[in-house]
C-alpha cells in the first residue's frame, strides 16, 4: 500500500511540475503574472522545506543523507542542485550540468506507450506508467 501511495504523490508532484512547466512556455503575459503571485511564494517555501531537512548537523554533515554507516558531507547533492538552479542557473541559463542530466536521463527514461486497454492503476496520469524502479535502473 505504502508503495501505490508513493506513486500516486510522485505522479501529483511530476504532473504538477509538468503544468507549470507549460503555463511558463506557453501563457500569455497576464497568466504569467497571476500564476507568478500564486506559486512562486509556493515553490519557494517548498525550497525552503526541503533545504532546511539537509542542513549540516555539528559535524558538517547532512542529516537526510548521512546513513549510520555512511556521511555525507555538506553540501550534500540537494544543496548543490538548489545552487545550480537558483544561483548559477540564473547567471548561465543556457548550461546543464552533469546533475542535471542525470536528473533528466532518470525521468525520461523508457515511458512505455499507453496500452489500448490501460489498467486502473495506469489512468491516473501521464506518470502513472513510469516504473519508478524500471526508470531508475534503465
Amino acid at each position: 500500500m505504502d508503495q501505490v501511495l508513493g506513486q500516486v504523490l510522485r505522479n501529483a508532484v511530476w504532473e504538477r511540475l509538468d503544468m507549470l512547466t507549460d503555463l511558463a512556455n506557453r501563457a500569455d503575459a497576464q497568466s504569467l503574472v497571476s500564476v507568478a503571485r500564486s506559486e512562486l511564494p509556493r515553490l519557494t517555501e517548498a525550497w525552503r522545506a526541503m533545504l532546511k531537512m539537509h542542513e549540516p548537523d555539528e559535524r558538517g554533515d547532512c542529516p537526510t543523507c548521512s546513513t549510520r554507516w555512511h556521511r555525507c558531507k555538506a553540501p550534500c547533492s540537494v544543496w548543490q542542485v538548489a545552487h545550480e538552479h537558483l544561483v548559477a542557473g540564473g547567471l548561465a541559463p543556457q548550461q546543464q550540468s552533469a546533475t542535471d542530466s542525470r536528473l533528466q536521463g532518470r525521468r525520461k527514461s523508457p515511458v512505455p506507450a499507453r496500452p489500448a486497454a490501460p489498467s486502473a492503476a495506469e489512468t491516473t496520469g501521464r506518470h502513472a506508467l513510469v516504473n519508478p524502479r524500471r526508470a531508475v535502473t534503465a
